[in-house]
């Protein structure tokens, strides 16, 4: 059982690792293994709907992502972490999301998935929310904590001085594990339901 952690920072060791890596330790300890990615600083172009993803892979994608986005499809969890640039994520993580997301086709589909925003005094909610809608509308098993998972710092290492959302997010970790540990408990008895048929149709025809 493996998780997948995304850091959409482009400080590869600044307060959104030490966050992502305060989950993955409690991971580890509940028998789950780990890895952060880190993408924040790689140059990724948006999304240009060109609609000629195949595969699970946007045609544009490099053998480097095409490596990091393979990770995640064979792993069991995500785990996406941001810091809030302007009440959002990133904008490199952005485009990321949304080539992985569009391109995935039903590949997420009932994955284990888990959202950390960074800010240094607010905004967090939005970004928050932003990462979780990706889940969402794949179909994926949402995780949460005993509150929101937004934890604050400004200079790097400070997110470890906040208590309170230090312990949000080892909460997060122990419920993380044992979602994953039960769906993988269970996957011989209660099979996935299948997809119900889906009707498509534009606001304006």
């Amino acid at each position: 059982m493996k998780v997948i952690a995304v850091n959409g920072s482009p400080r590869p060791k600044g307060n959104t690792y030490h966050a992502l890596k305060v989950v993955c330790d409690e991971l580890n300890t509940e028998g789950i293994e780990t890895k952060i990615l880190q993408v924040g600083n790689m140059k990724i172009e948006g999304c240009i709907s060109c609609y000629r993803c195949k595969d699970g892979y946007c045609i544009h994608n490099d053998e480097i992502l095409n490596n990091m986005i393979n990770e995640i499809y064979e792993a069991d969890g995500l785990l996406l972490g941001s810091p809030v640039y302007y009440s959002g994520i990133s904008g490199t993580m952005k485009c990321f999301l949304d080539r992985l997301f569009y391109a995935s086709r039903g590949k997420m589909r009932h994955k284990v998935g888990a959202s950390i925003t960074v800010p240094r005094r607010s905004g967090g909610m939005p970004a928050f929310e932003q990462l979780n809608n990706y889940f969402l509308i794949s179909e994926m098993l949402v995780v949460s904590s005993y509150y929101w998972n937004v934890i604050h710092g400004g200079k790097p290492g400070e997110v470890l001085d906040d208590a309170e959302g230090i312990s949000v997010l080892k909460n997060l970790a122990r419920n993380m594990s044992w979602v994953i540990k039960m769906k993988e408990e269970t996957k011989n008895i209660l099979p996935a339901p299948e997809s119900y048929p889906r009707s498509w149709m534009n606001f304006i025809r």
